[in-house]
């Protein structure tokens, strides 16, 4: 089998922004989304006095990063878990709070590059696209026994497909006669009921609802609501949180949980801060950050990519350091 192969996205430019908070003895990131392990490489080369926490759903990205990473030694530790279970993990490992958390969200080159795993529309594969093959439903289990309407909303609020209901009418009934198993007849499904002028733009026919049923089966949005809340918490002060995002809803989360975080309950007219109201956070990037066109020529995963990122000035008052 081929070795997986995933270049990061604004590779640099999240290291730079992680490095200010990790610059000092006994630093330590959570990467809340191992994947391959490049995001921590790069952190535990760069960064020398820092160690990392890495995190992941899928054993099989444990077991190709933990490897990769063998060579920093006790800098890095890997556990098997979801992202929202952060402080689960700091809490199990005896840590009160870290220095930073990085999300690269979204499905990993390597969960694509397998056949086996299902998240590809490429090639015929069996519908599965769980990022934890252990456990949980599959992409078929969504697919043969969601009524036509759960279908229909799945396919438009995650895969914001126009012809939701038209697909997810065709799949009931098509399931009927046989249950879907593989790609292949999801596909054919999918150019027969998707009309030809829409399929000329937009990409790949299957692009959207792939993208939608792997959201459903992960539960990535829940997860995410969760998960950056828990992250913001976990930081001390100078930490920072980090996040790439990938899907308009992603970063809509993001961008609301990072602007009630830095929300000032004066009024806007006030023309200084009473003492006790300044804010314990601060963005640190302008908006959402892009990929240049160099990188997107490079690596075209970057075409979509929000990077944004905030950071702890102190902590809550009657919370201790």
């Amino acid at each position: 089998m081929t070795r997986p192969h995933h270049d990061p996205v604004l590779l640099d430019r999240v290291v730079a922004l992680l490095a200010p908070a990790l610059d000092h003895d006994g630093a330590a990131l959570v990467d809340a989304t191992l994947g391959l392990g490049g995001h921590t490489e790069a952190v535990l080369t760069d960064c020398p006095l820092a160690r990392v926490i890495g995190i992941d759903r899928d054993p099989a990205a444990l077991e190709l990063a933990g490897e990769r990473l063998r060579p920093f030694g006790d800098r890095f530790t890997a556990v098997h878990a979801v992202y929202d279970e952060i402080p689960t993990v700091l809490a199990d490992l005896g840590l009160h709070g870290v220095d930073a958390v990085l999300f690269d969200l979204g499905v990993s080159s390597m969960q694509l590059d397998l056949r086996e795993r299902g998240f590809a529309y490429s090639e015929d594969a069996p519908l599965d696209m769980r990022m934890d093959s252990s456990t949980g439903p599959t992409a078929a289990d969504v697919l043969n026994t969601y009524p036509a309407d759960e279908l229909a909303r799945v396919l438009k609020e995650y895969g914001e497909e126009r012809f939701a209901r038209r697909i997810a009418a065709a799949v009931v009934r098509e399931r009927e006669r046989e249950p879907f198993t593989t790609s292949a007849r999801l596909v054919e499904l999918l150019y027969a009921e998707i009309p030809a002028p829409a399929r000329r733009t937009g990409g790949h026919p299957a692009k959207r609802t792939f993208q939608a049923l792997r959201m459903e089966v992960n539960d990535e949005l829940a997860v995410l609501r969760r998960a950056i809340p828990a992250a913001i918490d976990a930081i001390t002060v100078g930490g920072r949180v980090v996040v790439e995002s990938y899907h308009s809803l992603e970063d809509r989360i993001v961008k609301r949980v990072f602007a009630e975080a830095v929300r000032v309950d004066v009024p806007d007219d006030l023309p200084f801060l009473p003492e006790g109201t300044e804010p314990t956070l601060r963005l640190v990037t302008r908006g959402a950050e892009k990929a240049d066109q160099r990188e997107i020529r490079d690596n075209p995963r970057a075409a979509s990519v929000r990077l944004r990122a905030i950071e702890r000035l102190s902590n809550p008052r009657g919370v201790a350091s």
